[in-house]
């Protein structure tokens, strides 16, 4: 059984790879494609804004591989010497790693526990909720999207706006900055013949993300889906999935072994 894996190209690559170690046959075809911001300047203005701030919350690991990408040279080089009491914000693992590698301090960092799988702004909420005081300020760091319209992105669609929903409602102010793009792939000989072949293959999509089925629909907007399977890591995804007509919804944690038992569930 086929495994089409949608996550854009470099989180891809890792998940093909953990899943043929777990023996299953996984193919990347990335439906999200992933830019820097049109808008520099304004994210290095953010950079110089940030001592104004209690906390940064990133969207995903692109939002903070980006921001930290666009760091002024009069930046200092590392989270803690920056704002002593400077917290981040992440919702999953991923983004968490990615803190890491910009040299952000462990103990800044609040994140849901990545034991529990669940990797959304709720789960976030529960662990950093009690900081948000009346004039707590949190910069939101996420990505623009240029693509087909959907409901819900990673986190950056409803989730993003549920936390911020959450900090205002607590008295807390909410600023945000884009440090990215999110685009819809472009329609490439290569991709049509992965698609293609993913289709006559009966291959299971998996989805981390709702703009990667709208991409899909709107890259092969002939194609019937009632007589194909996905695997979704959210429940905002796979009710995106069922709508777009995949016949076959799976929803499951976005942990490998979870993962692997819905694909296989699916045999």
């Amino acid at each position: 059984m086929k495994v089409m894996v949608t996550r854009p190209a470099r989180e891809a690559h890792d998940w093909v790879h953990r899943l043929q170690e777990a023996g299953l046959v996984a193919s990347s075809l990335p439906l999200i494609d992933i830019g820097g911001s049109a808008d520099v300047h304004r994210v290095t203005q953010a950079w110089e804004q940030l001592p104004s701030f209690n906390a940064v919350m990133f969207v995903s690991a692109n939002a903070v591989d980006y921001f930290f990408a666009l760091k002024p040279a009069s930046a200092l080089a590392h989270w803690a010497q920056l704002a002593i009491k400077k917290r981040a914000f992440v919702t999953g693992p991923g983004s968490h790693a990615a803190l890491l590698r910009a040299g952000v301090d462990p103990s800044m960092i609040d994140a849901p526990d990545a034991g529990q799988g669940q990797f959304d702004s709720e789960a976030l909420w529960a662990v950093m909720g009690h900081r948000v005081v009346p004039g707590y300020r949190v910069l939101v760091v996420r990505g623009s999207t240029f693509m087909a319209k959907t409901t819900d992105s990673d986190g950056a669609g409803v989730g993003r706006d549920w936390f911020s929903k959450q900090v205002l409602s607590a008295g807390g102010e909410v600023e945000f900055v884009v440090s990215y793009q999110r685009r819809c792939p472009a329609l490439t000989p290569e991709v049509h013949a992965s698609i293609q072949s993913a289709v006559v293959d009966k291959a299971v999509w998996l989805f981390s993300s709702s703009e990667a089925i709208a991409n899909l629909v709107a890259l092969a907007p002939q194609q019937h889906w009632n007589g194909h399977r996905a695997v979704c890591t959210h429940t905002r995804i796979a009710q995106a999935a069922r709508a777009a007509g995949f016949g076959v919804v799976c929803e499951s944690r976005p942990i490998l072994a979870d993962v692997v038992a819905s694909i296989e569930s699916l045999q």
